[in-house]
């Protein structure tokens, strides 16, 4: 898949002297944040590799939706967000969101066997997770419902005067929601605090988007109710952090909403159960060929002196990391029958 650079949508010439972001540069990290966010990108491959093994063992059941080949996307914008202050919130591709917000593998992986010791108490499984400690709000599994969550949390920054942003993920499926149109009217309004970030992964649930939208360009989606749009390569973790500097400094500047448009690409089925048949095989080794982000990360810290010897040590890291958190998730107990009847409100009305 080729690289392009980040586009802001452009003015509209009806509407005079209006303000736009301007356009992101490509962040600048150093040797440690290079290493940091490789070190970041490979924990979520592995772990969704490793949830992929499990499923296949039948210790997840339901439904599973792995990230791999987006990592670049909620590492670069995360890493500018401050975990406890900033709320972030996505639909039921969400593991490597929470990996990325720095939550504990040991109870995302325990969530997705039904354990106990899951940060669900098991009760939630792989679609819904949840975070209070880190204003991590799920993990959604109705298509686009989080978008108008996602306005509720920013109007609840605004409200408080927190200082806080939400950042609200969805889909190019998700992206022609009803619900999501109605909450960037009201974001605009109300010059709420949140960032619309399209994970653009291009086949939303199996269909190509230029099949099933009319205005594939989806950065532009928020024209009509003035929010502006940035579209990024969203298999470029600098770039993606570069858009999200940019975002938070237009709305911390109190401006409003902004989209983002992330250009990325999910190397397996949209779920565990979808065989992508859709696609071909070629297509999708020559983006792991020619775009894949943890690689590109490789080679940014190889121009940087960093060898691949150093480097193995890390990997080892993060295996072990991972092998842990998979022990844990299948040795932990499932919660007492009783759970079943716990947080559920039951009233006559």
């Amino acid at each position: 898949m080729a690289k392009s650079p980040a586009r802001a949508a452009q003015s509209d010439p009806q509407i005079p002297n209006r303000e736009r972001p301007a356009e992101p540069q490509r962040y600048e990290a150093s040797k440690e944040e290079l290493l940091d966010f490789y070190k970041q990108m490979l924990l979520i491959r592995r772990f969704e590799e490793k949830a992929g093994q499990l499923y296949g063992l039948g210790l997840i059941g339901g439904f599973c939706h792995l990230y791999i080949g987006q990592e670049a996307v909620a590492v670069g914008l995360q890493s500018a967000l401050e975990v406890g202050k900033d709320s972030v919130i996505t639909g039921y591709r969400d593991h490597g969101h929470m990996l990325a917000y720095g939550i504990d593998p040991k109870v995302i992986m325990a969530e997705l066997t039904g354990r106990a010791a899951g940060i669900s108490k098991g009760k939630g499984g792989s679609m819904h997770m949840f975070s209070t400690e880190h204003k991590f709000y799920g993990g959604h599994g109705i298509v686009g419902a989080q978008v108008s969550l996602g306005a509720g949390l920013a109007f609840k920054h605004k409200y408080a005067d927190d200082g806080g942003v939400c950042m609200a993920y969805f889909g190019d499926g998700a992206a022609n929601q009803g619900q999501v149109y109605e909450a960037f009217n009201m974001a605009e309004l109300w010059k709420l605090p949140i960032i619309f970030v399209i994970e653009n992964n291009q086949y939303a649930m199996g269909t190509s988007v230029n099949r099933a939208s009319s205005e594939d360009q989806l950065y532009k989606r928020g024209e009509s109710f003035r929010i502006p749009g940035i579209q990024v390569d969203g298999m470029d973790v600098l770039a993606c952090r570069g858009a999200a500097e940019e975002a938070l400094a237009w709305v911390r500047g109190g401006k409003g909403p902004i989209i983002l448009e992330m250009k990325t690409y999910r190397y397996r089925g949209h779920s565990m159960s979808d065989p992508a048949k859709y696609r071909s095989r070629d297509e999708v080794q020559a983006v792991r060929d020619k775009s894949d982000p943890i690689e590109a990360v490789k080679r940014e810290l190889e121009a940087l002196g960093v060898t691949e010897a150093e480097l193995k040590p890390l990997e080892q890291e993060i295996r072990k990391v991972v092998g842990e958190a998979a022990d844990f998730a299948e040795n932990a107990p499932e919660p007492e029958t009783g759970e079943l009847y716990t947080e559920v409100l039951v009233e006559t009305y």
